[in-house]
This record gives structure tokens, C-alpha cells and sequence, in this order.
């Protein structure tokens, strides 16, 4: 009985192992850069039966290093990248991987959780928590009672970069912050942003809340999927009306905090901004990601973080989207 025992567990320990050596009919091979930096994407073409598979990531820019560009200056920001989503080619990158604050970037990652799982028609009740007192951060106004939809609360997240409607969308869409904020975690983590980690759904600094430049580039090319996320941050002006807890209205208007949309600073010739996500914090520093197109509408993702300062920063942006031809 102990030898038959024996025979057996040597078979099954023979077809497992042939099993994992690829032996059979269905072999498939995938081969990765072991060397590059740690990211969902660095997978590239496998294949099955012989025949060669395009890898899953193959209509994604991949940054594998930093890559430079003619005379262009970034030496004043910590991170940047340029990416071109028709060719699929990164045009600039440095220090794409660094864990960094985002500042209001996070915004970005909220507004996708919400449009991904909320309705802009959804009716919104702001709580106490809405009342932010830290120093610098940038409110509306909403206060406790206050009632608006998700679509104006979008707004007010994304063009004014507004704390306390991050606060009230990611009570609506979560139930709670913490919860909203592993719904973040969550959906980063499925679109390959590995190397980021959410806190809270605004960008106030907090060390356990950061990104890294590609991260940001991923998240943002998802929210882009949404047509409210790009008429959003395409908006320069914004005015609207919303309710207290009476029921009275309360009208707001706001301008964008993107220079390119409100007049304070001009693309290259031949490249059109058509918006993005402004952040500035004291340990964030500038950071700003964007969509711009060429003459043929072609679309370009660029990110820089953590510049010394907001000039500055656009300053560098606008040398670097010379890259666009």
C-alpha cells in the first residue's frame, strides 16, 4: 500500500510539473524587463501556440527610464512626462517613479471613482465634515446641509479644486471617507497605478498619500474615457446654483485654476490645452497634468510635479509640450 502510495504521488508530482513547464497542447509565454522600474505595464508580447500576442499594454505609453528631450529644462520640478496616445510613444520622461505628493491631483483619482460608480444626476448632502479648517485649503463654501448634484459637485471639484466638494462626493459615492478613499486604492491598483497610495480624496498632505508621475498619467487617461471628466476640466468659467439646507439657492461661479484655460499663459504654436488638474501644496509644491492636442487633434498626456514654483511650472510645461509636433 506504501509503494502504491509512493507511485502515485511521483505521477502527480510529474504531470504538475509538466503542467507548469508548458507541456501540452496551449503553451504561452510572456516576457517582461526584469530590470525596469516596478509597474503593472511592463509586460510586453507574449505568445500562444506559436503564434505572437500583442502584449495587453500595447495601446499605453510604457516608461521603462527617463527619456530627454532637445534642451528642454525641467530642472526645477522632480518629475515630468509627455506622452503621446496616438503613437503610443513616451516623448519626455524624468523620474516618472517617484513617490511623490499630489497635491489637488488627487482629484483626478476622485472624480474617476465617482463618475465610475455614481450618476451626475445623483442628489448630494453635504455633512459637517465639509467645514475644512486647515490653513491654504481651497473651499467653496458648502456647508453643512447644502445640497447639490454630483455633476455640479464635479465641477466644483475639478475647476476651483474646491476640498469640501471631494469631501461631499466621496460621502455620497463611499458611505465614508475611508471607505471612498479604498474604493481609490482599489481602482489604481486595477488599472495598473502601482505605486500610489490614497488617504483622502482632496490631496491635503499626509505622508501615507501619495503618486508617482505615471501613476497620475494612468489615472488621468481613465478618467478621460468619461466625456463629463474632459467637458469638466475643459471648462474656464463655471456658474451655477445649489441649495441650503432651507432650500434656498445659492449661486456660485468660478474660474478655472489652469493658466492655459484662463488667459495666463499661452501653449506652444500648433498645440492646443484642452484642460487638466492643477495642485499646490507646501510638500506637493506646483504640479499640474494635462490634455492638449496637435493640428490633427492628436491627443498628448503631460505631467510634472512637485516645481518649485507656479510660474515656474508653467514655464517648464510649455517648453516641454514644444515636443508636440
Amino acid at each position: 500500500m506504501k509503494c502504491i502510495n509512493k507511485k502515485l504521488t511521483c505521477c502527480l508530482i510529474l504531470i504538475t510539473c509538466l503542467l507548469l513547464s508548458g507541456c501540452g497542447q496551449n503553451q504561452y509565454a510572456m516576457k517582461y524587463n526584469r530590470n525596469s522600474p516596478v509597474s503593472a505595464y511592463n509586460f510586453s508580447e507574449g505568445t500562444v501556440n506559436g503564434s505572437v500576442c500583442e502584449g495587453y499594454a500595447a495601446d499605453l505609453c510604457v516608461v521603462t527610464g527617463d527619456v530627454s528631450g532637445n534642451n528642454i529644462d525641467t530642472t526645477r520640478a522632480e518629475a515630468a512626462l509627455l506622452c503621446d496616445e496616438n503613437s503610443s510613444e513616451v516623448l519626455y520622461s524624468k523620474n516618472a517613479f517617484v513617490q511623490l505628493h499630489p497635491a489637488s491631483l488627487t482629484k483626478v483619482m476622485t472624480a474617476l471613482v465617482a463618475l465610475k460608480y455614481g450618476n451626475l444626476d445623483d442628489e448630494l448632502v453635504a455633512s459637517s465634515n465639509v467645514e475644512i479648517t486647515e490653513s491654504g485649503a481651497t473651499l467653496v463654501g458648502i456647508k453643512p446641509g447644502d445640497k447639490m448634484t454630483l455633476s455640479q459637485a464635479l465641477y466644483c471639484l475639478l475647476i476651483p479644486s474646491g476640498n469640501d466638494a471631494a469631501i461631499m462626493i466621496a460621502e455620497h459615492i463611499g458611505g465614508s471617507v475611508e471607505s471612498f478613499c479604498d474604493m481609490m486604492n482599489k481602482e489604481a491598483q486595477a488599472i495598473g497605478a502601482t505605486g500610489c497610495h490614497f488617504v483622502n480624496p482632496h490631496g491635503l498632505t499626509d505622508e501615507a498619500h501619495y503618486v508617482t508621475a505615471y501613476d497620475i498619467y494612468l489615472i488621468f487617461r481613465e478618467a478621460m474615457k468619461y466625456d463629463a471628466f474632459v467637458e469638466v476640466i475643459s471648462t474656464p468659467v463655471y456658474t451655477t446654483v445649489y441649495y441650503d439646507r432651507e432650500g434656498m439657492p445659492k449661486e456660485y461661479t468660478c474660474e478655472n485654476t489652469n493658466y492655459y484655460l484662463n488667459g495666463n499663459k499661452q501653449a506652444p504654436q500648433g498645440v492646443t490645452v484642452i484642460g487638466g488638474k492643477t495642485g499646490t501644496t507646501n510638500a506637493a509644491k506646483s504640479c499640474l497634468v494635462l490634455l492638449s492636442k496637435d493640428t490633427s487633434a492628436n491627443p498628448y498626456i503631460s505631467v510634472i510635479m512637485k516645481c518649485d514654483e507656479r510660474g515656474i511650472l508653467y514655464d517648464e510645461m510649455t517648453d516641454m509640450l514644444g515636443l508636440i509636433k
